[in-house]
């Protein structure tokens, strides 16, 4: 299954960590981060899911519901988590999905096979609170992930669902904001009272709208 930007994120029901969820109902009317591990007790997934574990106050602030995934059973993920807590001097607090069976990463397309046949790439997809797919990254397994990118494209995400803007480049919480093409120079002023630069007619920026 192919998934685009745009699509409702697949509903599933698992064995977690935490107990049995329904992915949907874990979400509420929150955001999510849905992301992948190609198996426990591999050294790179241990200090990611000890950085979402010290991360989870700002995942919180955001609104961002975390769910992990890997492909071993429940009985290696809480043998795992206590590694985790150990070497990376944490508490996991968040639930990790047992997908021993591997429905979950087939639906979300987390197998590649010329990657490996077995086990999941380390996949991101996150999630708004309308369900949909707003992002989706896909790591190979040698790499760990930035999560402090994860959350820079989460606040870009979130503003520019509210307001007609856009971030540029490198933008982080409180750097000015592109205005959306859409935006007639005429009524600029009514929607962003903060005030606005034309750099080109077609590269009008304001500040952060939001803050």
């Amino acid at each position: 299954m192919t998934l685009r930007l745009g699509d409702i994120a697949p509903d599933f029901t698992a064995v977690t960590t935490e107990g049995e969820i329904n992915f949907h109902e874990y979400l509420g009317e929150n955001w999510g981060i849905l992301f992948s591990h190609p198996a426990d007790y591999t050294p790179v997934c241990t200090t990611e899911l000890g950085t979402v574990a010290k991360l989870k106050s700002e995942f919180d602030k955001r609104n961002v519901k975390v769910l992990a995934l890997s492909v071993d059973g429940l009985a290696d993920h809480e043998g795992w988590i206590k590694d985790i807590n150990e070497t990376q001097a944490t508490q996991v607090n968040f639930p990790l999905i047992a997908d021993k069976d591997r429905k979950i990463s087939q639906l979300y397309d987390m197998i590649h096979p010329n990657a490996s046949e077995n086990f999941t790439v380390r996949s991101v997809f996150v999630i708004g609170d309308d369900r949909k797919i707003k992002l989706i990254i896909t790591y190979p397994a040698s790499t760990g992930r930035n999560f402090d990118e994860l959350l820079r494209v989460i606040d870009s995400l979130q503003l520019t669902a509210d307001y007609s803007v856009a971030t540029p480049a490198n933008w982080k919480q409180g750097e000015d904001v592109v205005i959306a093409p859409s935006i007639k120079n005429e009524d600029i002023s009514s929607k962003f009272p903060k005030g606005h630069k034309v750099i080109k007619p077609y590269l009008r920026t304001t500040p952060q709208p939001n803050i």
